[in-house]
């Protein structure tokens, strides 16, 4: 708009250079021609200027037509699907020694079988964000939700370990990609700049996991058995299917651009099919500009490809190394309660309860901190905050925007886990081990939802993809984590493992200081079709 005035009214820009002489004397008249020549010169130098300063297309548009409320119900909606990924892996917990007595193998054994889930938890999100960056986020969800019913019902009707390990597989196949998916939709939903307030309503249901996982799985085992609790799953997973087909709506920019677009009529929930089909509701004026560019296949492999990106990959490596001390916790709490304080499956689960609540509580302190920092940065930095509107990052330091924040939550983290790790050695009263991993799981999870928030900002273009990719190094890396867990424990005790977790968090804090510093001079570095993102 603004290059377009500046190119019909070129005289603008000569009749201010003009003004100074015009006090003194009067203007004497030029002939037409130099005036026409001199017009086009300053009309393309105003043009030049403005090529230069106004915003790109898709930065000027509103970023999202969709109500506040609707967001926030579909970022809820795509938030508890996501549950059943964490839910499952720690519903499964308080089992562990039951499965180990009735399937007659050791503990160590039963401990493979999480470690398979967290592989496959890094290995199929990359197929599920591929699906959904090319036929939409509803899809990939609906596809996710039949791998895992069936799945959980296979598992509720096995009796042999072999049959166990290959069900988990599938298990978690079906279910990890709805996280994926989840930091996707908040990409498709939410500005950068917005996007820390969001965490809390996007996150409430992969924290909540953690924390009512073992408890129900606890409950369910001592009256139930074991089986139930994927019985449990079962019905669990097909009550959220329907919710999905009913009320969840295509949010993936490609198809719907910002709101605007309807999708194809067999993506269409079942609100919107009642709304145009039989109710006849009008549509908001499509805007075609919004749309965003299609990939134009599904690759599995887009999500290796992106960590070839020197940044990303040294995030998303940090991120695996916190994930990774954080699971090998978890894994092991259910051992060592039962061997230091004697416990049974429901009070196993109920000391589950303050990780789950330190992991629910983050969202919110992580989210406001990302948000304020956000925009003091940006104040600092000469970048104005637009409510709705997606901005160039490209001359923006993000890295600082985020990291600062995640540095001291890194820190407090590594201190918590180890005196998590020596008030369990030194068999402490349960309320000071069980402290401890209330600020454990509080800051861990803080700072993984600080950087998979900044690898979501640097690839914008694949926010599933670069979630996936994130995800994928976590998870593999955690797998490693959890097997190595208890063999560990047993050669040095709990003090020292935990001692040797939080030291490799501090080895590892280099590269995100390096981040820190040299991030932002990396990404200008890039193609400036990469830059923009």
């Amino acid at each position: 708009m603004e290059q377009r005035q500046a190119t019909s009214n070129p005289s603008d820009s000569c009749t201010k250079e003009q003004t100074p002489a015009s006090k003194n004397e009067k203007a004497t008249p030029e002939p037409e021609v130099q005036k026409s020549v001199d017009d086009e010169a300053g009309g393309l130098e105003d043009s030049k200027d403005t090529e230069k300063q106004q915003p790109s297309s898709h930065e000027s548009q509103e970023y999202c037509i969709l109500p506040e409320w609707q967001k926030i119900a579909l970022m809820l909606t795509a938030s508890f699907a996501a549950i059943i990924s964490p839910i499952s892996s720690s519903i499964y917990l308080p089992a562990v020694n039951v499965l180990s007595r009735d399937l007659g193998v050791s503990i160590s054994l039963i401990n493979v079988t999480i470690s398979t889930y967290l592989i496959f938890q890094g290995i199929a999100p990359s197929f599920t964000a591929a699906l959904s960056e090319n036929f939409g986020r509803r899809p990939a969800y609906m596809m996710c939700f039949v791998i895992y019913l069936g799945a959980n019902i296979g598992l509720a009707l096995q009796s042999d370990y072999a049959a166990l390990v290959v069900l988990r597989c599938m298990q978690s196949s079906g279910s990890s990609g709805t996280i994926a998916l989840g930091s996707a939709v908040v990409s498709d939903l939410a500005t950068r700049a917005e996007r820390g307030k969001y965490i809390g309503y996007a996150s409430m249901g992969v924290t909540l996991g953690p924390a009512l996982g073992p408890v129900i799985g606890g409950l369910l085992e001592h009256f139930l058995g074991w089986r139930s609790i994927f019985w449990f799953l079962t019905i669990f997973c097909g009550t959220f299917a329907i919710i999905i087909g009913v009320v969840f709506r295509e949010t993936y920019r490609s198809i719907v651009g910002n709101g605007s677009i309807p999708p194809q009529k067999w993506n269409r929930s079942g609100l919107q099919w009642v709304s145009q089909d039989l109710l006849h509701r009008s549509l908001p004026e499509p805007d075609h500009d919004s749309l965003q560019k299609r990939r134009k296949r599904p690759n599995p492999l887009s999500s290796l490809l992106i960590l070839r990106d020197r940044e990303t990959c040294i995030i998303a490596l940090f991120g695996a190394s916190l994930f990774a001390g954080y699971s090998s916790v978890l894994s092991v709490l259910t051992s060592q309660l039962e061997a230091r304080y004697h416990f049974n499956s429901i009070q196993i689960g109920l000391c589950y309860l303050p990780l789950g609540f330190g992991s629910l509580t983050s969202r919110w302190t992580m989210g406001v901190l990302l948000d304020r920092n956000f925009r003091r940065e940006a104040k600092k930095q000469g970048l104005e905050v637009i409510k709705n509107k997606q901005q160039n990052i490209a001359a923006f330091d993000v890295e600082k925007a985020r990291l600062a924040i995640t540095i001291p939550f890194v820190v407090v983290a590594g201190a918590s886990i180890v005196a998590y790790g020596w008030t369990m050695e030194f068999d402490t009263p349960l309320a000071a081990p069980l402290v401890v991993v209330f600020f454990t799981a509080h800051c861990a999870t803080g700072a993984f939802s600080s950087l998979n928030t900044l690898v979501v900002d640097i690839n914008r273009e694949q926010p599933a993809i670069a979630s996936a990719a994130s995800n994928l190094t976590r998870c593999l890396l955690a797998a490693g984590a959890v097997a190595a867990a208890n063999p560990l424990i047993d050669a040095i005790g709990i003090g020292w493992t935990s001692t040797i977790c939080a030291l490799v968090w501090v080895a590892c804090l280099p590269l995100i200081w390096l981040v820190y510093a040299k991030g932002h001079e990396w990404r200008k570095a890039k193609a400036p079709g990469e830059a923009e993102v």
